[in-house]
């Protein structure tokens, strides 16, 4: 079983989530009292609201980091930031990661790709292992013997 996470996106989007959290605290701590010339007076709701805006803006900096890919001898689950795709390895045709292309690709049967954001090109060695192992994974499935319905138990 393979189970591969990307290492850099994961540190990059900690870092603006704290960053991102602690510059709306700022502006949230700042908010006090009135405007000038105007009836505009900044509560201590206005402030929960500006805490509460830094910290949705820290979740969509994390889910940066949520990139994850399974591979098993029956087959692949990509978790990408919004999508996961649980796909058997006789839909897959290839594992690519083209030089110059950002993230891993799987090209499949029906010449549809689903992009591997867990396999960075940023992260190198570690990408490089990762496809190396999927990719022996769907060389065993291309390579044993097609299970027949009889043959099931």
């Amino acid at each position: 079983m393979i189970d591969v996470r990307p290492k850099r996106v994961r540190v990059v989007a900690w870092v603006a989530a704290v960053a991102i959290l602690a510059v709306f605290a700022a502006v949230a701590t700042a908010l006090t009292g009135s405007i000038g010339e105007g009836n505009a007076v900044f509560r201590p709701g206005d402030q929960a609201a500006m805490i509460g805006l830094g910290v949705c803006g820290a979740l969509a900096a994390l889910a940066f980091g949520r990139p994850r890919v399974w591979g098993t001898e029956r087959g692949i689950r990509v978790r990408n930031v919004f999508a996961t795709y649980e796909l058997p390895w006789n839909v897959v045709r290839a594992i690519r990661f083209d030089h110059g292309h950002p993230w891993a690709q799987l090209e499949l049967q029906d010449d549809d790709t689903v992009s591997v954001l867990a396999i960075q090109a940023v992260d190198k060695e570690h990408a490089l292992v990762a496809v190396r192992g999927l990719r022996s994974l769907h060389a065993a499935h291309a390579t044993a013997p097609a299970s027949t319905p009889d043959s099931r138990s």
